[in-house]
């Protein structure tokens, strides 16, 4: 298994990305992502319409990932593909285009969690930056997870705190929709953010116990402020939005961190790696920066291009279960909820 020669192909299908990338063990040779743009008008994803994108993108899709990889697929060792979670109908094109391949071409299939997926991506081989060591801890944040992670191992990872509610993503996405911006309104909220006054309006932290999180009361206190202030002035947002955004998200890292620091205190684990899309967000990647320079911290941020979803994130685990001889049959199932 550990012939230099080990090609695994890899598709990601969860939401509405079609992406599919090649790896040489644990270096990315091609990385290919195709966006689509059909839901912004709706102001979210529309699964229906994910899934009729996910068929009409996967074939050019891979095809273009096996051409920047120059490889043929008679040269591939294994298929992997997001088994869960993620919309139903996207993990079906791209299981069942996995599985179809796989079998045509005699090779070993693997499915991979899509969760354990952002955390590993920090293993990828990528020049300029480090790797963590074992044991760690993973604060992934996406539109649909937010989780501190316990990792011990490549597959021994435990989750010591989530969100009890909404998710980080879905936070920035529905204040920003509640300030008029167009979705997907995260990278918007940090756009404005960057040239506001984050302490300029202050908004209560949810008390949840422990570690785990909680952001819908935070949204409803959003909502009413903005609702109360637009009655004393029509005007308000227009005239403070690079304020409020910083406001909002300066909000939502320090509820980020607070549960970090209480992590790092009852663990005594000081590597923290982030993973997921929200990781892609200048105000908590400068929040980490600074916690490793206060508090002794080894911060671990992923190259941009491996925070969002991604193919090159679904190898990586791909290469690591086919070291173990990890594999499926064609008669494993995609999940939209599955056991971390």
């Amino acid at each position: 298994m550990q012939n230099p020669e080990v090609f695994i192909l890899a598709i990601e299908s969860s939401c509405d990305d079609t992406a599919a990338a090649v790896l040489q063990k644990d270096k990315v040779l091609s990385n290919i992502v195709a966006n689509q743009l059909i839901h912004n008008q709706y102001g979210g994803v529309v699964p229906e319409l994910a899934s009729r994108a996910h068929q009409q993108n996967i074939v050019p899709v891979i095809d273009a990932a096996l051409q920047k990889a120059n490889i043929q697929k008679e040269q591939l060792s294994a298929i992997a593909f997001t088994q869960g979670p993620g919309l139903m109908g996207s993990l079906l094109v791209g299981s069942s285009f996995a599985k179809s391949l796989a079998l045509a071409l005699k090779i070993p299939l693997i499915a991979v969690n899509h969760m354990h997926a952002h955390i590993l991506a920090h293993f990828i081989d990528e020049e300029g930056f480090e790797k963590p060591t074992f044991p760690f801890l993973a604060l992934t944040i996406s539109g649909g997870h937010t989780q501190i992670v316990k990792v011990n191992d490549f597959f021994d990872m435990t989750i010591i705190g989530e969100t009890t509610d909404d998710a980080v993503g879905e936070a920035f996405d529905k204040s920003a929709k509640i300030l008029g911006l167009p979705y997907p309104g995260g990278p918007l909220i940090d756009k404005y953010a960057q040239l506001g006054n984050p302490k300029a309006f202050a908004f209560t932290k949810p008390k949840v116990p422990g570690l785990d999180f909680s952001f819908s009361g935070l949204k409803t206190a959003i909502l009413y402020f903005i609702q109360k202030k637009k009655l004393e002035n029509p005007n308000f947002i227009e005239e403070n939005r690079n304020d409020i955004c910083a406001s909002i998200q300066y909000t939502i890292i320090e509820i980020l961190m607070d549960k970090l620091k209480l992590a790092v205190k009852e663990t005594g684990i000081k590597q923290i790696a982030i993973g997921g899309g929200v990781s892609a967000n200048s105000g908590i990647r400068n929040a980490l920066a600074e916690a490793q320079n206060k508090y002794g911290w080894k911060t671990f941020v992923p190259k941009f291009e491996y925070t969002t979803d991604n193919a090159a994130m679904i190898g990586i685990v791909g290469y690591q279960k086919f070291l173990t001889g990890n594999f499926e049959t064609s008669s494993v199932v995609s999940k939209a909820r599955i056991q971390f």
